[in-house]
């Protein structure tokens, strides 16, 4: 266990990631193909695949505070599955789910970064998609665009610091490794978004291939990576 700065509270709370729950446990990490339904009535969503995506964008933001936490400050967090909890919450006058981690979970990266960074995209992101998929008819490229957005711009900003860019672009690339994709899934799904491009070349534009439906629930709108802008 680690004792987390204010600073890294508050970067958590920014992407609507708590080590308090601000309301009521709805669900956990283990049981997300039986909250469709939840998911689906707080988010007024139409259908279960749009619930599905809607949901996973919220989980894409605690991944991308992972691996952000990774480069940052050398610390993720390793709870169970079933420690990863959500609740229901307004934000911009909208009802929407939030994550809560118990802090006690958080820990130094290991020596072998490679490890921790399959932790994250294999025990965490695919056990999550995977859940939604066995529930809904979804792509999972869909899916795992929802959660690839948000990691653009903290990496472009870390290789715009001079202290951070070597340490950032290192867990770039593991980000990328074939041989973690390949322990759990038949495409590299990451290294497809990024067309061998950088974050740079990737900001502001329609870098998706699918969309994410978030322009099908009452109160968002098209997001900006949107490939149906073009």
């Amino acid at each position: 266990m680690t004792n987390l700065s204010s600073d890294q509270i508050q970067q958590l709370n920014n992407y609507s990631v708590f080590i308090q729950p601000n309301g009521t446990i709805l669900f956990k990490g283990n049981d997300i193909a039986n909250a469709l339904p939840i998911i689906k009535l707080i988010s007024s969503s139409p259908n279960e695949p749009i619930a599905a995506s809607f949901f996973m964008r919220r989980v894409g933001m605690f991944i991308s505070m992972q691996f952000y936490m990774m480069t940052m400050y050398d610390e993720i967090w390793d709870g169970p599955i079933e420690q990863l909890q959500f609740f229901s919450k307004t934000e911009y006058g909208n009802k929407t789910i939030s994550t809560f981690i118990p802090p006690e979970y958080f820990r130094d990266v290991q020596e072998n970064r490679k490890l921790d960074v399959q932790l994250i995209w294999e025990q965490q992101c695919f056990s999550i998609i995977k859940q939604l998929r066995s529930k809904c008819s979804i792509s999972p490229l869909v899916l795992w665009e929802n959660v690839f957005g948000y990691l653009l711009w903290h990496y472009y900003t870390f290789f715009e610091n001079p202290a951070l860019e070597e340490k950032a672009r290192n867990d770039w690339y593991l980000l990328k490794d074939s041989s973690i994709w390949e322990s759990f899934s038949t495409k590299e799904y990451f290294r497809l978004y990024l067309k061998d491009q950088q974050p740079a070349e990737l900001l502001n534009t329609t870098v998706r291939t699918t969309c994410c439906f978030s322009k099908d629930i009452p109160g968002l709108q098209k997001c900006g990576f949107c490939p149906q802008s073009k």
